[in-house]
């Protein structure tokens, strides 16, 4: 198998997965013309695309797509019915692709219908993981995207996470700015800083990784809830999920940390 993340807009990724025969699917195509143009410069057939939800940066580019690959199916959530979805998909459905099975995990956050799609080692959960962060909530609840990570986190540590969006270095400035003196998201930020300098991409990374600088996957961190003054007995971890989050939202950045 082969993994390619396709740069677009001002930082999205689209994701293809193609094998040895040169068949593959496209994950998340927000726009159209780097992703055929990747397609004809591996010599590739496409045979579907999967969408994670119904955000425009998602799914802009999947009617110019079909026009040129009409026998391509597109498997969405039913929120994404009106961005070309031919199949609609929920949470336990099983999509068999390049001879791989794709398990369909319901990762509500980011948006109420939000999904994932899972094969080992790939994960493909457009704006609900990110590297060293997580999705804005926009249609749902700070509830169900700590739910949906924890989901995601109950998978094997190298996981390869393939998120929709190139975060990793702001997130890792929040991060910093929380955790000073943490030497993993330290040592990562400046990792990350001189990849982007050279617009190295940071993705896929795995969830090993992420279990060690993400801070939204540390919302049982005594020392996190102290940082937040939550209670630190009677807070339920999603609402130390929810202030973090909210934080994050409010957060501005001044000369890097």
């Amino acid at each position: 198998m082969k993994l390619i993340s396709i740069p677009v807009l001002q930082d999205n990724y689209v994701w293809i997965l193609s094998n040895n025969s040169g068949q593959c699917f496209i994950v998340d195509p927000g726009e159209s013309s780097p992703v055929l143009q990747t397609i004809n410069q591996h010599n590739l057939l496409p045979i579907a695309i999967l969408l994670t939800h119904h955000h425009n940066d998602h799914t802009d580019g999947v009617l110019e797509i079909l026009m040129c690959y009409p026998n391509i199916i597109v498997f969405g959530p039913l929120e994404a019915k009106n961005k070309g979805v031919h199949t609609i998909i929920k949470e336990g459905d099983q999509i068999y692709l390049l001879g791989l099975k794709f398990i369909v995990i319901a990762t509500p956050g980011h948006t109420l219908g939000h999904v994932s799609y899972y094969s080992y080692p790939y994960l493909f959960c457009g704006d609900t993981l990110f590297s060293a962060g997580c999705g804005r909530l926009f249609d749902g609840t700070a509830k169900q995207m700590f739910e949906s990570l924890n989901k995601l986190n109950q998978f094997l540590g190298s996981t390869l996470i393939c998120s929709a969006h190139e975060y990793t270095l702001s997130n890792l400035i929040f991060s910093h700015a929380l955790y000073p003196t943490d030497s993993a998201i330290k040592n990562y930020y400046f990792k990350i800083k001189f990849l982007r300098a050279k617009q190295i991409t940071t993705l896929p990374t795995s969830l090993d990784k992420e279990r060690k600088i993400n801070i939204f996957l540390r919302t049982n961190d005594y020392n996190l809830k102290r940082l937040l003054n939550i209670d630190l007995v009677k807070s339920p971890e999603w609402q130390v999920f929810a202030e973090l989050r909210k934080k994050k939202d409010d957060f501005i950045a001044i000369n890097g940390f």
